[in-house]
């Protein structure tokens, strides 16, 4: 494995890369970094040319002042331009809840780079316009909340969220495991994240879902209804869509249930 930065229109990016063979790019979520994948490139062993990136504004990749460097399509020209640096032409894409946002923006905006696609509790946006605008001003409430209560004050409020209920479940060690990551964010970084890329933020892809016909296995939890009712939605609309439900499981499947998890990816990749 190696790991290190590169520097693309204008920012820092932090990567791993290991493995050889076709490329695999692990897209984090909202208060993530490439470590959450350790055991999912253990799984895969060295089938894959597997890149975990640091997102903007996560892990040790750049924290822009600037709130239009987190946007959507400014972040995905620049994961294009970290492949084009790797000599990339096209890969496999599989992302996590924001990532997982972002990973089909990239296949519905630049279909020529994109070999297949996993998602993990992701969604194309929110369709309605005006709860796009409830979203976006109250991520915006938030990030303003995480810049002046700190990262601790967030990381609290952010384990009280009915979303992770399901991990009660887990071994102490685990979550401890996920606080301490989750702790080394930076508030500058997840208040322009919110800002940028959030629901609220993000340009809906509803509408083009048609149009993407790279094979897509869809991922949901089975405690986590409102995903998995997302997940059914756009499974009905994608043209190459395979929809796993994940019992025993909610919104972080890689995390609560990584077995399975692992065991579903390998098995979509090697059936293309």
């Amino acid at each position: 494995m190696t790991s290190g930065g590169l520097h693309v229109n204008g920012h820092h990016y932090e990567l791993e890369i290991s493995g050889q063979g076709e490329a695999l790019l692990l897209l984090h979520g909202f208060g993530g970094d490439k470590s959450i994948w350790a055991e999912l490139r253990a799984g895969l062993d060295s089938a894959y040319r597997i890149i975990a990136v640091d997102i903007l504004g996560h892990g040790a990749s750049d924290k822009p002042t600037g709130v239009g460097a987190y946007q959507m399509a400014r972040v995905s020209r620049d994961i294009l331009s970290l492949l084009d640096e790797l000599r990339i032409p096209d890969c496999h894409l599989l992302g996590y809840s924001m990532g997982g946002r972002l990973a089909l923006y990239l296949s519905a905006g630049y279909p020529g780079r994109c070999r297949s696609l996993i998602l993990e509790s992701a969604s194309p946006g929110l369709a309605d316009k005006s709860e796009r605008e409830r979203r976006r001003r109250q991520d915006h409430a938030l990030a303003e909340r995480i810049e002046t209560m700190g990262v601790a004050w967030f990381v609290d409020y952010w384990e009280k969220l009915p979303l992770w209920k399901s991990q009660q479940q887990l071994p102490e060690e685990i979550r401890r495991a996920q606080r301490k990551q989750r702790l080394g964010n930076d508030a500058t970084g997840l208040a322009n994240s919110l800002r940028g890329m959030g629901s609220g933020a993000q340009p809906e892809i509803w509408t083009r879902l048609g149009q993407v016909s790279t094979p897509a296995l869809l991922l949901a939890g089975a405690r986590d209804s409102k995903f998995v009712a997302i997940n059914q939605r756009m499974a009905r609309q994608l043209p190459r869509a395979d929809l796993q439900v994940i019992p025993d499981a909610g919104h972080n499947i890689h995390l609560e249930q990584p077995q399975i998890f692992i065991k579903r990816v390998k098995s979509f990749l090697q059936g293309l």
